[in-house]
């Protein structure tokens, strides 16, 4: 069956009778009779994982820009910069000769002859660099010299071709001292695999430090990768938490993200060694910049710091009060006046009204340690009498029975398999009405049933968020984990946007994402569903399209059946009719469960969109199997 005879199948509209099943949802849309749902409803996590920031979102072209990625000591890991040229007419070293304090490390270049080949170093940026033809690129760097310097800095393509080259010379002025350098580049052809070279002809000795290639063309021109960023925004979340998930505390807490060494002037950021995920971050996304793609995605920041606390060692309570220094100062960063001290930094850095952070979570996923409680409520006693208005998130667990610690949210996270999530719809039906909310900040299908990212993982989460929708009187905040995967390093998966140097796709459960973002702030309608299958979920909202202006009730249901099903809609209530036209149907489903998206086939499994002719407000019809589908009706 051709892909497209199957689509008008699956969308087909009648009375007759593919399945024996049936459901019939009762919508109540009598004006008060539904329930608000909140604003932030639906939103996204960051976390620096699968190096989503890393050679990810951030836009740094050049990986290891510092030479640091090998630690403090020398020789220094310089990976992946290599040798151009040859042993025998240059010499490559590291050694702490950096004029910057907290990263010494910096590289040098022993030029032994006078050469007509040009020898130096060349810089992959991570796993190719994607550069295109007429788009400008700037690179930064720091040079020392024992006299002058004749240097070419270029993008070769993974032929050898130059795609770009400009020269940087220093004439007769000798650089005794380190110097800032800058050049924009003007690619006259693309490659996506490409390599930054700094090359020489000239005998002598040079040192290179924190080297730098940023596109000039990035989202809001804030410096983040265009089409991933556009990616979240496209997502239309109401909020943004970030920077992790486990990264916050590391593996150890010498390795945990510790948000001042992650600000102000980027060449000065020391970067550290993210030990959960395996890899070197220099930072450049650090608590800024999350803080600034937030407003530019127009989402609420949600900040995750560190508590003193890692996957295996604690801080004692006694020794908490320099961290709890760290969130105050963190606060202040981002809330504070301009002529505060930390507002002062973020103003230097070109923001300086205060962002809009209103929560904060205190740690991730300790619950069970030992001095999480204690460590806590430090942390909650000093930061509510600071700033009363922010909102705070424990770690604990209070869907089964209250915290004994006071909060504003709990934390919720779940990874299962797709029969188990799709149960999970019903997790939130006996949580607590009352006491703090719940932020499901981290969900997904994961392991055999999710693959790279399936159909069936997708639907079930589908009918997951469903219970969540019917639940937000209680569950304020859902957001899936992670975000990003680059192909080249898979450190975590099934994730919601692929990518690599060049290109990006949704999986879908990125697309099933898409049909909540309308859920926030919208009207959740009073609905039964009387049903002879127990795989079918629906719920129903009502909702004002922000580009037209216009009333919708959208009915959302899931099938997690391998049979289609036959279903009715009938909505009483109403003061004003279904209008006959102007409503869509859509549908997302597949031939086969375990379908995946791919660089070659990115939209293999996507939501497919259709007119509804003769919309009312009682419909019969018939869902596939293993689907999602929607009926945005005009009211």
């Amino acid at each position: 069956m051709s892909m497209k005879i199957f689509l008008i199948y699956l969308t087909f509209f009648t009375l007759c009778c593919y399945a024996e099943q049936r459901s019939t949802l009762h919508i109540n849309a009598t004006e008060g009779a539904g329930r608000k749902i909140p604003d932030t409803f639906f939103g996204a996590f960051f976390e620096e994982i699968n190096h989503a920031g890393a050679g990810g979102l951030w836009a740094e072209l050049v990986r290891n820009r510092g030479f640091e990625e090998g630690g403090s000591t020398v020789p220094s890991n310089i990976y992946p910069w290599t040798m151009v040229g040859d042993e025998s007419t240059i010499e490559i070293s590291t050694d702490r000769s950096s004029c910057f304090d907290r990263n010494k490390v910096a590289l040098r270049m022993n030029v032994l002859c006078h050469s007509s080949h040009a020898v130096g170093i060349s810089n992959p940026g991570f796993w190719g660099m994607n550069i295109e033809k007429a788009h400008k690129y700037k690179v930064v760097f720091f040079v020392k010299a024992s006299g002058s310097i004749d240097l070419d800095v270029s993008f070769v393509g993974s032929d050898n071709t130059k795609l770009a080259s400009n020269s940087i010379r220093s004439f007769d002025r000798n650089v005794t001292e380190w110097t800032r350098m800058e050049t924009v580049l003007l690619a006259k052809a693309t490659d996506h695999n490409a390599s930054l070279q700094i090359t020489t002809t000239k005998k002598g000795v040079l040192w290179l430090d924190q080297v730098s290639a940023m596109p000039l063309d990035t989202f809001k021109g804030h410096g983040f990768r265009k089409d991933l960023a556009q990616r979240v925004a496209d997502l239309k979340p109401t909020f943004f938490r970030f920077p992790g998930g486990c990264y916050v505390e590391g593996g150890y807490m010498r390795n945990a993200f510790r948000w001042k060494d992650s600000v102000g002037a980027w060449q000065e950021r020391p970067g550290h060694f993210g030990d959960v995920w395996g890899y070197w971050t220099d930072d450049g996304f650090g608590y800024f910049e999350g803080l600034q793609f937030s407003e530019d995605i127009g989402a609420l920041p949600v900040w995750v710091f560190n508590d003193g606390l890692s996957l295996t060692d604690e801080v004692d309570t006694s020794m908490i009060a320099p961290f709890i220094q760290e969130a105050l100062d963190g606060l202040e960063f981002a809330k504070g006046s301009a002529n505060s001290k930390w507002g002062s930094l973020r103003a230097s850095m070109g923001h300086p009204d205060p962002f809009d952070l209103r929560i904060v979570a205190i740690g991730n996923e300790e619950c069970a340690m030992s001095k999480y409680r204690e460590n806590y409520l430090k942390f909650y006693d000093a930061i509510k009498q600071a700033y009363p208005d922010i909102q705070i998130i424990s770690n604990c667990d209070a869907s089964q029975k209250p915290l004994d610690h006071p909060a504003d949210f709990y934390d919720f996270h779940i990874y299962t398999n797709a029969e188990d999530m799709f149960r999970k719809h019903t997790k939130f039906d006996d949580a607590p009405r009352y006491g703090p909310k719940a932020f499901v900040s981290e969900y997904a299908v994961w392991q055999s049933d999710a693959g790279n990212g399936t159909l069936l993982a997708a639907v079930a989460e589908a009918a997951f968020l469903i219970g969540l929708e019917k639940n937000s009187d209680v569950v304020h905040m859902v957001s899936y984990a992670p975000l990003f995967v680059n192909t080249n390093d898979r450190k975590w998966t099934p994730d919601a946007i692929v990518f690599d140097s060049h290109r990006s796709y949704g999986t879908p459960s990125y697309w099933i994402q898409q049909f909540f973002s309308s859920s926030s702030g919208a009207t959740l309608l009073d609905s039964t569903l009387e049903t002879s299958s127990e795989y079918i979920v629906a719920s129903a909202i009502q909702y004002t399209n922000p580009a037209e202006k216009k009333k919708y009730l959208r009915i959302k249901v899931v099938n997690f059946d391998s049979d289609p099903h036959n279903f009715r809609f009938c909505i009483s209530g109403l003061d004003s009719k279904v209008e006959a036209s102007g409503a869509t149907t859509t549908v997302m489903t597949g031939p086969n469960v375990k379908e995946e998206n791919s660089f070659s086939e990115p939209n293999r499994i996507v939501p497919q969109h259709s007119s509804l002719e003769k919309a009312s407000g009682d419909m019969n019809v018939v869902l596939a199997p293993y689907s999602l589908t929607s009926f945005d009706l005009l009211i």
